[in-house]
């Protein structure tokens, strides 16, 4: 039965606009045309451009790509750096309706080459540094479909790789118009952008995004952080990783300062720190634990106060002591590609700020609360489809759903419908509800460690291994075992200068766990890791396996 308020109310433009991000640089560029939004390198020579100038690129760019037929729902592929181009990709290619797929820059030719012809992309931009990957990738394309290119000689770049394309960038933007009439979606449900998951097995899926969900991470990311207007924000984490967890979007929309970053470097990112007054950056735990671990010279003169998000693995008690150290406020987010990166944060309490470091780091290890704007996260039996008990002690697998979570996979219904199976996302990450609501991953479904019937959490292994002084790095997997089925492996990476037995890693361990727990087995070797600093277990587990058989014990 309709109601009184669904008569004679239409929604009309007067009264309604699409959600989209591509509205915050509009605000940004009308409202402080002069602020400084992007700077990229150090010194004088330093280009440094202002909101009004980056929104006339971004529309020059969206105007450029229509003039050579490109439209809406085409995928523009980027393989680039966190510069300029990467932040103007983010406006301008879907000023016009068109999608951005951004590739990881460390990625193979031949995942490159699935990734173009599965997006079926019409166009890519790319840095002159990854030309030779590009070019590998664009001749084992299996598709016979053109593909435009267009390069980008970065300045910065010093090395002597070479372009490939028929273009390029900055003569392209010189043909676009700077006042390209561009508008909203005309459905905030259509996609933005398309990024591939890590496909550490079989090809990678293309989680889409849409603009009302890229918009609302990029304001909840706002909330999290009590993020400022002109926020100054150092581009550690790369924006080709889940459109770098939309603060792309987030930038603009507090009209901040986009620090560009061409490659991860302590030195550098102290001096940037520095030099342009960083207030904010994001990154994984790899990142955090190489600014905690270099030289004292190094930090000097730092600003105090900066912010700080960490996701992926927990931060451990040593990291937040040296983050502490350094006068640095981190913030522990936790999500995946499916949910535009986070979409849960461990909101602090002044409460805690008075327990001493071990307590600290266990609640804030957690995963946390749903963010802002995504409707909610549960710790659900998968088989049942109900919440576990809140007793921290029940396992169940943590799940979303809302605004925070994607479309879908591109062209794969099944995976699709499984994943959103029951109105929920299906993390596929096996968590405990604490009694006071927050989240605690225990592992990942793949990752327990099923030992003489009893399962063990890699995960609550790796938490003691970061608590032992020289462990910088860790990764806990199963190792077959003839008696027990499995056991656990451990592969720690050392701090530089440290010298530790096995033997001591395991004795450490015994003193913080059950003994079915313990590390049968430690490798000390340097952990294999993705470009966004994730730990590839997957590499792992096939070492693991290469090992000795183990004897029965």
């Amino acid at each position: 039965m309709s109601s009184i308020y669904d008569q004679d109310l239409p929604q009309t433009p007067a009264n309604y606009a699409a959600m989209s991000p591509l509205s915050f640089i509009e605000r940004s560029a009308q409202v402080y045309p002069q602020r400084l939004a992007v700077v990229h390198g150090s010194g004088p020579q330093a280009l440094r451009r202002s909101w009004s100038e980056l929104y006339a690129r971004c529309r020059r760019l969206a105007s450029a790509l229509a003039n050579i037929g490109i439209g809406k729902g085409d995928t523009v592929a980027v393989m680039l750096p966190n510069t300029p181009p990467m932040v103007e990709a983010h406006f301008g290619i879907p000023m016009l309706g068109a999608v951005l797929n951004a590739l990881n820059t460390r990625l193979d030719p031949q995942m490159v080459a699935f990734m173009l012809d599965h997006g079926e992309a019409k166009v890519v931009i790319v840095d002159t540094e990854f030309a030779p990957v590009m070019s590998r990738a664009l001749a084992l394309r299996q598709s016979k479909a053109p593909i435009q290119v267009i390069d980008v000689s970065d300045p910065l770049y010093t090395g002597g790789n070479q372009p490939i394309g028929a273009r390029d960038y900055e003569a392209f933007l010189a043909g676009g118009d700077p006042e390209f009439d561009w508008d909203l979606p005309a459905d905030e449900w259509d996609a933005i952008a398309l990024n591939y998951t890590s496909g550490t097995t079989g090809n990678p899926k293309g989680v889409v995004y849409h603009h009302r969900g890229a918009a609302a991470a990029a304001i909840s990311n706002i909330l999290e952080w009590d993020m400022p207007k002109h926020a100054v924000y150092l581009w550690t984490l790369p924006m080709f990783h889940c459109n770098g967890w939309c603060f792309p979007w987030a930038v603009a929309a507090r009209a901040g300062v986009n620090v560009c970053l061409r490659k991860i470097d302590a030195q550098v990112i102290f001096d940037f720190m520095r030099e342009h007054g960083v207030t904010h950056y994001c990154g994984a735990p790899i990142v955090h634990s190489l600014l905690v671990n270099a030289p004292d010279s190094m930090k000097q003169g730092v600003p105090q106060g900066i912010k700080a998000m960490v996701a992926g693995a927990a931060p451990p008690a040593s990291m937040i002591e040296g983050m502490e150290r350094m006068g640095f406020d981190l913030l522990h987010v936790y999500g995946l590609t499916e949910v535009y990166g986070p979409a849960t944060v461990c909101a602090k309490h002044e409460a805690w700020d008075d327990l001493d470091i071990g307590e600290r780091a266990r609640l804030n290890a957690r995963q946390g609360v749903t963010y802002h704007l995504e409707r909610g996260i549960s710790v659900m039996d998968p088989e049942t489809m109900r919440p576990v008990p809140a007793d921290g002690q029940t396992m169940g697998e943590i799940m979303f759903r809302g605004n925070i979570t994607m479309k879908g996979y591109l062209k794969n219904p099944a995976a699709t419908q499984a994943s959103l199976s029951g109105g929920w996302f299906h993390s596929g990450d096996l968590a405990v509800m604490d009694p006071d609501g927050y989240v605690k991953i225990k592992d990942r479904s793949k990752d327990i460690i099923i030992s003489g019937g009893e399962n063990i959490s890699s995960i609550e292994v790796e938490d003691v291994l970061y608590r032992h002084p020289a462990v910088l790095a860790a990764a806990v997997v199963a190792r077959p075992d003839a008696r027990w089925g499995e056991t656990p492996c451990a592969f720690v990476e050392l701090k530089d200068g440290s010298e530790v037995t096995a033997e001591s890693v395991i004795e450490h361990c015994k003193q913080h766990m059950a003994g079915f727990k313990v590390p049968r087995t430690v490798v000390f070797c340097e952990l294999p890791k993705t470009s966004t600093g994730k730990i590839q277990k997957f590499e792992l587990r096939k070492r693991a396996e290469a090992l000795e058989p183990a004897t029965a014990s």
